[in-house]
């Protein structure tokens, strides 16, 4: 596309001597035709040749020539317009083509880094967390066995560290569970897997408020709907909690649709600082976002200006999606 880019920026500055030569050849040409046609008699030496047609009016093809030539003069002007409009078009698609290529450049480059992130926390929770703990447990299942159940007391202390030590192992293992996976997607649902990460979102962020607003049947959606709109909500939490700033945030979900239409809408809007759309931004939740909606076919809109909070709309069709 670069090669076409420069190709084109040299026919441009080349383009205005072209013009001037082109325009010295068609006057030069004419007034070669005039001093040739004086010269020489041509409009006499016509006529006198093509009396005996004046039947045919041969002697008036000059002026039907004329109103040809003109004609082509029109007629290429208007396609030349034309060609004009359709590379301004071609070049405004192209333009847009290289925008949409570079933003799907930064989102694969932001995929890799969320992914070999979130593997490095994982691996790193996995080292602190069960690592330690499990060995911790070791130990107090060999004083155990050393002991022998001589000394009660002994025994007691390391059942009581070794289950205290399985509670926190199961509550880790729980935490990258529900990272990994959300938590009762497949077997509770779409409605209760929203509720429930919700209210681990109020838990760590109680001084934000949100309210849930279901409508229509939204079972039997299949996987790719359920992550996606699961994933969409965890998407405007997690913007909410670390930019916004916002102290309420409302999402509503409801099936249903203009003129019959099974779709999904999805609406979250909360009340914070908001944001200036048109403003480069350093991370690309939204774009993420707009990128799996428009995956399954969808719509998504973001609405939002600097102090009154932002809002976002995502439309998935539901017809042929359930798996």
């Amino acid at each position: 596309m670069s090669d076409g880019v420069s190709q084109y920026a040299a026919i441009r500055e080349a383009s205005p001597h072209h013009v001037i030569r082109d325009l010295a050849v068609v006057i030069a040409l004419t007034l070669l035709s005039i001093f040739a046609t004086s010269y020489f008699e041509l409009d006499e030496w016509l006529y006198a040749r093509t009396r005996q047609w004046e039947l045919f009016q041969i002697d008036e093809l000059p002026v039907t020539l004329a109103v040809l030539a003109l004609g082509l003069v029109w007629f290429s002007t208007r396609r030349h317009r034309q060609t004009r409009l359709e590379l301004g078009a071609r070049r405004e698609a192209e333009a847009r083509l290289a925008h949409a290529l570079g933003v799907n450049r930064e989102l694969a480059q932001q995929h890799i880094r969320t992914q070999e992130s979130e593997r490095k926390h994982l691996a790193r929770e996995l080292h602190d967390e069960l690592g330690q703990y499990l060995n911790a447990i070791k130990l107090d299942a060999v004083s155990i066995r050393d002991n022998g159940g001589r000394d009660a007391a002994l025994a007691g202390r390391a059942a009581a560290a070794i289950i205290q030590s399985v509670d926190h192992v199961h509550a880790a293992v729980s935490g990258m569970i529900r990272r990994l996976r959300p938590v009762g997607l497949d077997e509770l649902g779409l409605t209760a897997a929203i509720e429930n990460c919700v209210d681990h979102w109020r838990a760590r962020v109680p001084a934000m408020r949100v309210s849930l607003d279901f409508d229509g049947d939204l079972d039997g959606l299949g996987e790719q709907l359920n992550l996606a709109v699961y994933r969409l909500i965890q998407e405007g939490l997690t913007n909410c909690s670390r930019h916004s700033g916002a102290t309420r945030m409302q999402i509503s979900l409801r099936r249903g649709g203009a003129n019959g239409a099974d779709e999904l809408m999805l609406a979250v809007q909360d009340d914070g600082r908001g944001a200036d759309l048109g403003a480069t931004r350093a991370g690309f939740g939204l774009s993420g976002m707009q990128e799996r909606v428009e995956m399954l076919g969808g719509r998504f809109e973001v609405v939002s200006e600097v102090g009154r909070g932002l809002r976002f709309e995502a439309r998935l069709p539901v017809a042929g999606r359930q798996a």
